[in-house]
């Protein structure tokens, strides 16, 4: 996305806005990336002409829906969210399941590690496998590589809980530089062109934090997780909504 590209929009009302982020793109500023010039808060700022104020944070390799304020003090209950992400994972996990594995608080590289670390603290996922593949390309010891489309709902809201949680279950995301496996992940870039991280973020449904309506929002899977959806003959697991 060039900086004359707009954010898609895919919700609006008079207190809230929702857009799809694309992988890559910081939500706001960050030590971690001070030479980075593109972000999603000024980026949405200057496409409407007026302040936002992001509700929540994806990671930057992570795409789809991205909430903010257009008013200042709505708060969100994210408790009672209901957020779900697509993701593409090494192996064959079971069909559905929870993961339920606290974790610690890992701090950015920029920030300074407490003297004492705080103890770690409840984290739950619910997946459920949509699809899988068997390709024959020896990626490791073995002459085939499995890989599944996988929907992931984390019910809490750690730091990188769906990253990390996939890695406890050896099933690690594809794309995931620092919790994933570097042999995958180049398989993906180099017979895929798919050099990203493979996780997005495709459905929120919640209450309406000023009307207390109910409100679903979806994002269709963008350009390149789409067709690698397409490639892997996933495309039929997926409901139209979540395909552009």
């Amino acid at each position: 996305m060039s900086s004359t590209e707009i954010l898609p929009i895919l919700y609006r009302d008079e207190t809230l806005v929702a857009v799809h982020k694309p992988a890559g793109l910081l939500v706001h500023r960050s030590d971690l990336a001070r030479h980075e010039t593109r972000f999603a808060v000024q980026m949405l700022r200057d496409q409407l002409g007026i302040p936002v104020h992001p509700l929540h944070r994806l990671d930057r390799g992570t795409s789809g829906i991205l909430l903010f304020a257009t008013v200042r003090g709505i708060v969100l209950d994210w408790s009672g969210v209901r957020k779900t992400y697509l993701a593409v994972v090494r192996g064959h996990p079971a069909v559905a399941g929870e993961i339920d594995h606290p974790l610690s608080r890992q701090p950015d590289a920029y920030e300074r590690a407490p003297d004492t670390p705080a103890p770690p603290q409840a984290a739950l996922t619910r997946y459920r496998r949509l699809a899988s593949v068997e390709l024959p390309i020896a990626v490791d010891r073995y002459p085939t590589s499995r890989y599944a489309l996988m929907q992931l709902e984390p019910v809490t809201g750690r730091r990188h809980q769906l990253r990390r949680h996939m890695k406890h279950i050896a099933h690690p995301i594809i794309g995931d530089a620092t919790h994933g496996k570097g042999r995958h992940n180049r398989m993906f870039a180099e017979r895929f062109d798919s050099r990203r991280l493979l996780l997005a973020c495709v459905e929120l449904e919640f209450r309406h934090p000023a009307s207390g309506r109910p409100l679903a929002i979806t994002a269709p899977l963008d350009g390149d997780f789409a067709r690698l959806v397409e490639a892997l003959g996933w495309r039929d697991a997926l409901p139209p909504a979540w395909l552009p």
